[in-house]
Parts: structure tokens; sequence; C-alpha cells
């Protein structure tokens, strides 16, 4: 829409997602703006309230002093760096690695935020200034979610509470007790409100700014004003059949932890006034265990099995960082050398549930999985691989020659093991479990991801770029709607929601600095 507009209402921030965006939106009302939050579901938190953990990759920020971390900021540009590459601007790779600290420092001299240590190895441990320690990532403390007063029980998840139909927990943990922490903050602010199922319509332009957004608040077209401008941090578009196919992202909408919001709307917003996109055929990607409604959720902390191909063959890595794995599987897939499902292969001494410790969507009954071709169990190496339909011979040398690495404490053909994240779930061990106690299991195994990564390119404060790389006035991105920082990488735990923090938070620093539209 361009032209004159009567706007229904006019603030000074419009944020348009509740995932990172919650960081965008309260920093914006801190600094003295009137600020309104909308949400396309009837949710908040996106994506991020999804996350078990809800880390952020944010070296040298106040928490990992207090706990003696001897990381330096500049160790931590280097790595990041070094694993990135060329791929996105390197003054934005440093805006984000300098930024976290102060963003922290920034939180904390609020009572309501409060956080912690999780270690977690950096995901490219033999790159020059990786962590191995695990101290870039901290987590926020839980809050009982009747500190977010009349929005108790209207953060998003867990999946568990979504898929299964578990009732939500009263006390909020992980991404859902950083989303309401926020949350809880801003309900203390008469300059902000916050706005359930209101979906983005489209931006509203005037002179080639942007002066706010159609959005459909509970079925009604509702003409907001932003004064200062509007962010975008509505995550990612892994919801939209449509998009992933015109971008070329591999896997499946249905296998995607996004959350349902995430359809692409902010993205085409602004592609239609001009925006630039990057990055718009990647994720951050998973392998994913099957489950019996057909969808593959993200999996993690194997204490054992195989990966195998459809020749029997092992293929990978299996304790690498998930998204190095799910890069993996998508190479071979591209090159014919692996079709889905692939099989974990594993033996009987945790009996027949897979040994995945962390499925984020809980298992259900091992018999409706036995129903659906999923899991299979046999006597014999040779009864599982026709079960499984691939080559017996392979199976059997595939499982020899797995035992014989075990016994020589060393993966000499795919490095299982060599770097610390390997090694994070077995107790510092070689993460190598022989497969020898029969019966013999197989479960079911597809691509998985947390979102999508592409999105509106940006410059260090945040500031939508156009196809002429010129800011684009009054609009921002953060989080998945915005391209991804990391580039086609996964430096580390915590960085998709910490580079959606800082960006929603410098978002709203720039527009604080300036004048209306400038």
């Amino acid at each position: 829409m361009a032209g004159s507009t009567a706007f229904d209402e006019i603030v000074d921030v419009l944020v348009v997602g509740s995932g990172g965006g919650v960081t965008g939106a309260y920093t914006a009302a801190r600094e003295g703006l009137s600020v309104a939050l909308v949400e396309a579901t009837d949710k908040f938190g996106g994506t991020t309230a999804y996350s078990g953990g809800g880390g952020m990759w944010f070296p040298c920020n106040p928490v990992l002093k207090r706990a003696g971390s001897d990381d330096t900021v500049e160790d931590a540009v280097a790595y990041f760096h070094a694993v990135v590459g060329d791929r996105t601007p390197r003054q934005l790779q440093e805006t984000y690695v300098r930024g976290g600290a102060a963003l922290i420092e920034y939180l904390e001299a609020d009572q309501h935020f409060e956080f912690t240590v999780l270690p977690w190895p950096d995901y490219f441990g033999a790159v020059a200034g990786a962590r191995t320690d695990g101290l870039r990532h901290i987590v926020a403390k839980p809050i009982p979610a009747t500190r977010l007063g009349p929005y108790a029980g209207s953060v998003r998840g867990p999946l568990d509470s979504e898929r299964l139909g578990t009732p939500q927990p009263d006390l909020l943990t992980g991404g859902r007790a950083l989303v309401g922490r926020f949350i809880a903050a801003m309900v203390e602010m008469p300059n902000t409100t916050l706005h359930l199922n209101s979906p983005l319509v489209e931006l509203i332009t005037q002179g080639g700014a942007v002066v706010g957004a159609m959005v459909a608040r509970e079925g009604k077209r509702v003409a907001v004003g932003a004064r200062r401008g509007v962010l975008l941090a509505a995550g990612g578009f892994e919801h939209n059949h449509r998009m992933r196919a015109r971008y070329g992202v591999p896997g499946r909408a249905e296998d995607t932890m996004g959350a349902p919001g995430n359809t692409g709307a902010a993205h085409e917003a602004a592609i239609d006034i001009g925006a630039a996109v990057d990055l718009m055929d990647q994720a951050w990607w998973s392998p994913g265990l099957t489950h019996p409604d057909g969808r593959s959720a993200f999996a993690l902390w194997f204490t054992g099995g195989i990966f195998v191909n459809q020749d029997g063959a092992r293929f990978v890595n299996e304790s690498a960082p998930y998204d190095r794995l799910g890069r993996e599987m998508i190479r071979q897939i591209h090159s014919g050398a692996l079709r889905l499902p692939c099989w974990m292969v594993y033996d009987d001494r945790e009996g027949e549930v897979p040994p995945v410790k962390a499925t984020n969507v809980s298992m259900v009954e091992t018999d409706r999985y036995r129903a659906e071709g999923l899991w299979h169990t046999a006597d014999t190496l040779e009864g599982l691989a026709q079960l499984i339909d691939v080559p017996a011979a392979g199976l059997i040398r595939t499982v020899q020659r797995f035992n014989d690495l075990v016994a020589a404490g060393e993966d000499q053909d795919f490095g299982r093991g060599n770097e610390a994240y390997d090694r994070a779930f077995s107790g510092g061990q070689l993460p190598m479990v022989p497969i020898d106690n029969p019966p013999f299991h197989a479960a079911a195994f597809g691509l998985s991801d947390l979102g999508t990564k592409g999105g509106l390119r940006t410059d260090t404060r945040a500031r939508v770029l156009d196809t002429s790389e010129r800011p684009i006035p009054g609009l921002y991105a953060a989080g998945n709607t915005m391209a991804a920082v990391s580039g086609t990488a996964y430096p580390g735990g915590g960085n998709p929601i910490g580079a959606s923090m800082l960006f929603s938070h410098l978002a709203a620093l720039d527009m604080a600095s300036r004048g209306p539209h400038a």
C-alpha cells in the first residue's frame, strides 16, 4: 500500500512476530517508545518457545565471566569467521559476536531477567578459537507461568503439548522461559500492547519508507501506523510448501520443527516492496526420528547405534552436531548415495526403543511404531536387513567393521568422537557402542529442520536492504525473517536464538535513536 493512509492506530514501533521479536519489542518500550507486538497465531514465542534449552551463543557475556570463562571476543570472532567464511559480510558477523555481551548486560539491569550457564561445545571443535568447554552458551532461568499475569498459558509449546496433547507445565523452561521473561517484563510496561491472532497482511509505504502495516487482528483488517519503524521477526517460511519449492529448500514442511505461523508472510510482504533476500535455500538442519504420525522430528543425544543407507552401509558420523549431520544427509541425497528413510541400527542393550535421549517430540507406544513399519526387530542381522530392505551382506559387513572400530577405540571411517561435541553426551568417552547383543533393531529416520534461515538482507543495525543495497527507511528484520548471519553454517548451539535476539535489540535501539521515518 502506498500513498496517504488513514491508520486505525499509531505507535512508534510495530513488531511482527513474538519469538526473538520480543527482544526488540521490550527494548523499544524500555527506551521510551510506544510498541505494538503482533503475533500471527494464538500463542506467543514462535520457534524459540519450542527450544528445550533456549540457548544463546553470546561469547564473553557477564554470566560466563562470573562463571570464570577466560574466553576472548577476538577468539570468538576468529572462530565464527573461520566457520562462516565470507558467505555473509564480515562486519555483520562481528556485530553479532561482539554484541551479545552488551545485550546480556542490558537485560540483567532489569530484575525480570536471570540467566545461567549451560555448557555446550562449539559445533566445529577442530577450528581454531573453538570453545570445547561450552562456555559461550547461556540459558534463561525457569520462571513460573503466573509471572506473566494475563498471558499465563499463552506461551507456545512445549512440543508434546501441541503434538501429543500433554498439559502445559506451570513452570516455563528453556525457550519458553526466555520468551516468558520478556512478556512478564512487558506486562508492566504501559507503552506496550501485545496481540495474538494478528497476522501480517502487507506493509504500508509512503514516499519509499515503511510507515506501518496492515494486520488481520482477530479477522478484522487493522491499519497500524509505525512512526519509527516496523520490525519483521516472524520466523522463517518452513511451513510454506510453495516457497520451499520455489527456493529449493530440501525436505518436507511436515518435518519441520518451526512454529505453525512460520509461513513466510513477512518475507513476501518485504519482497513486494523491493527488499533483497539471501540464503533462501537454507535451513537449520537435523536428522529426524520418524514418528507414527508420519512426521520426522529433530533428534539428538544418541547413546548407541549407527546410521545406514539403502546399501546397508554407514555414511556419516552419527555423533556430529545435528546441522552438520543433516547437511551431509542432504549432500548424499543430492548425489544419489542416500534415499530416505535411512535407518538407525542398534542392538538390544537398551531394549527395543532407539538409543535417542532427546527426541524433542516424545516417543509414543512401541506398538504404534511397529505397526507403521518404522521400527523393526530380528534375531539376526540377516533378518533385520530383510525387514528394512537393505542387502544382508552389506549390513553384516558394516556392523562387523563398526565393531572392529569400537574395539580399536577410533572411528577411522567417519571420525566419530574426534571433536568435543561428539563426546558431549557420553561423559567425554568414545561415543561408539558395539552392535553385538541380539536381537537387533532398526528405527526409521528422515530429514528435519529447525526452520528456514533464508531471509531479508540487512545491515549491522538490522535495517532491511533493497536490491540496490540501500536501507529501506522504516523497515527492520531479525530472526529467521532475516538472512542468517551464520550463512550456510551453524557455528554453535544458541546461534539462531542469540542472533535473533541481538538484531531485534539493535533494530529497536536504532529506531529509538532516530526521529520518525528518518
